[in-house]
């Protein structure tokens, strides 16, 4: 067993009796959750005023692996769960953590009524392309023409783009990251926390053992890699046509929108009018 100490973050934010974590070599979702991490240690938001909600999913692991108060809810389920919470406790800091297909497939409705209501919490995809943890079948993000096991002659589908899916069903922050990009990630998840309303930030993973593998793109190293040479900042694609756009990963922050009303606070409204003395 090694003796060396663990960083300060980890001992500040996981509950080091649950690690060695479950994840593949190679997964990117490690990465990623130290960048929620990170964001929230900048931000300077004390443990117990956070609440962490995740759904079922490689990536919802986190919930037992973060030292929050945190809730490990049913598939597709987590925003709805982060909903009742938010408005029981408005004034806490509550972030949900989920996958592609468990935000965007069995959670989609949840996810386009909370992003319609405003409600102020912030999302954070582990957008890996795949169902990982239930054998590496086809999710609404895999790419047209990619394998799954359950597309093994290739995904026929359209696959979502859940940033603009968000954008479209009115969240008032949207931004994309990726698991190569950690500095500017880190960021863009604080900034999103930061902002009162709806937050989604879609951080793409990596998924080398079933998405990777299957899909002939390397391992690790190099699907880290391909983030790296793919990945286009929104000032520099804002300069580039359509076809030289074509594959490429546009991140950083891709819509903001201030001054709608939050739903939360909206509610409170209603509750005042009816209060004696209100």
């Amino acid at each position: 067993m090694s003796t060396e100490k663990p960083s300060a973050l980890i001992s500040k934010y996981l509950r080091t009796q649950h690690l060695p974590h479950i994840w593949c070599p190679g997964c990117g979702h490690g990465i990623l959750m130290r960048d929620v991490a990170k964001a929230i240690d900048n931000l300077k938001i004390d443990n117990d005023n956070v609440c962490l909600v995740s759904g079922i999913g490689c990536s919802s692991r986190i919930a037992g692996y973060m030292d929050f108060n945190t809730i490990h809810t049913t598939h597709g389920r987590a925003i709805a769960f982060a909903t009742g919470i938010k408005l029981a406790k408005p004034e806490m800091t509550v972030i949900v953590v989920a996958g592609d297909g468990d935000i965007s497939a069995i959670g989609g409705n949840h996810l386009i009524h909370a992003a319609r209501r405003n409600i102020d919490l912030t999302v954070v995809v582990f957008n890996n392309d795949i169902y990982g943890m239930t054998g590496g079948q086809y999710s609404p993000t895999t790419p047209k023409g990619e394998l799954g096991t359950t597309a093994p002659y290739g995904n026929i589908d359209r696959p979502f783009d859940i940033s603009a899916l968000a954008k479209g069903a009115g969240a008032t922050y949207v931004a994309r990251g990726t698991a190569y990009h950690a500095v500017q990630t880190i960021k863009m998840i604080q900034d999103g926390i930061s902002h009162k309303g709806f937050a989604l930030i879609d951080c793409i993973s990596a998924c080398p053992t079933y998405y990777g593998r299957k899909n002939k793109k390397g391992g690790a190293v190099e699907m880290m890699k391909w983030q790296q040479a793919n990945g286009v900042s929104v000032e520099k694609a804002a300069g580039m046509t359509a076809e030289e756009l074509a594959g490429k990963l546009v991140i950083g922050k891709l819509h903001q929108e201030m001054g709608v009303p939050e739903f939360t606070e909206e509610y409170q409204r209603i509750i005042d009018r009816f209060t004696v003395g209100g």
